[in-house]
């Protein structure tokens, strides 16, 4: 865990506190509600997606089967989302959107992941900052289970992350 705030860090510009090179695709593809691998080669960091400001985000939140499949509740803090789509199974990027919802989605800020299935959420990055992401189990937290973005600053004041004050009181 980094020792100064995402969020000082990006409105401060600090370098070295995390980068933004969060993969936009799972670097290793399987099949996930199969069989799993066995060797992950994981990394430690804290590296965060960016995003600039408005952009349309589409993300496809999917279940896997690593210790047993299981339904993830799933927050994005700053945002809320439209559900899109869920399914069974593995998602299948030809198929799945054509069967999204785009009239009426449900709106949310926390979504169950199905088990051994998949949720498609949309969003307008229109909230400059670092969001945190997370799965609600606490315990899956700690697995890895979370991620940030962080969002540029659009133009003008009301679309740009403000500074604190400079009456804020230290921690």
């Amino acid at each position: 865990m980094p020792k100064i705030a995402l969020l000082q860090a990006h409105v401060f510009n600090i370098s070295g506190v995390f980068t933004d090179d969060f993969p936009a695709n799972p670097p290793t593809p399987f099949n996930y509600t199969g069989t799993q691998p066995t060797n992950f080669q994981t990394e430690n960091g804290t590296k965060l997606y960016r995003l600039g400001y408005n952009n349309t985000v589409q993300l496809v939140l999917q279940d896997t089967g690593m210790l047993t499949p299981e339904n993830h509740p799933v927050h994005l803090h700053g945002f809320n989302f439209f559900e899109v789509g869920r399914g069974v199974g593995n998602f299948d990027p030809n198929k799945d959107p054509k069967k999204f919802n785009l009239v009426d989605p449900v709106e949310r800020n926390t979504i169950g992941v199905p088990a051994g299935g998949w949720t498609a959420i949309r969003f307008i990055a229109d909230n400059p900052g670092v969001w945190f992401m997370h799965c609600h189990l606490e315990i899956h937290t700690t697995w890895g289970l979370k991620m940030a973005f962080v969002v540029d600053n659009g133009k003008g004041p009301n679309e740009s992350v403000l500074p604190p004050p400079p009456d804020l009181p230290k921690c």
